[in-house]
């Protein structure tokens, strides 16, 4: 089980990364990974990154059946 100040200086180390990567490298279940950014970032110390639909081929992600799935979120410290 990862501590709040693994995964902070995980993220140090790697400058940003996806909760799943983070979830696979600290062999941690990803609700809790979730959890912890959640926390790093009401505390000011992480920010989340969500990259644009630009990236999306069709344009349609509303429509998608994987529901946005294409779309990746990733967590930087501040």
């Amino acid at each position: 089980m990862a501590s709040l100040i693994q995964v902070r200086d995980l993220l140090a180390l790697q400058g940003r990364m996806e909760a799943k990567q983070l979830s696979h490298s600290l062999d941690t279940p990803q609700p809790m990974i979730d959890a912890m950014l959640a926390r790093l970032e009401a505390m000011g110390k992480a920010v989340r990154i969500q990259e644009d639909a630009d990236g999306c081929l069709a344009g349609s992600c509303r429509r998608c059946p994987q529901g946005k799935a294409c779309l990746r979120e990733w967590w930087a410290l501040r």
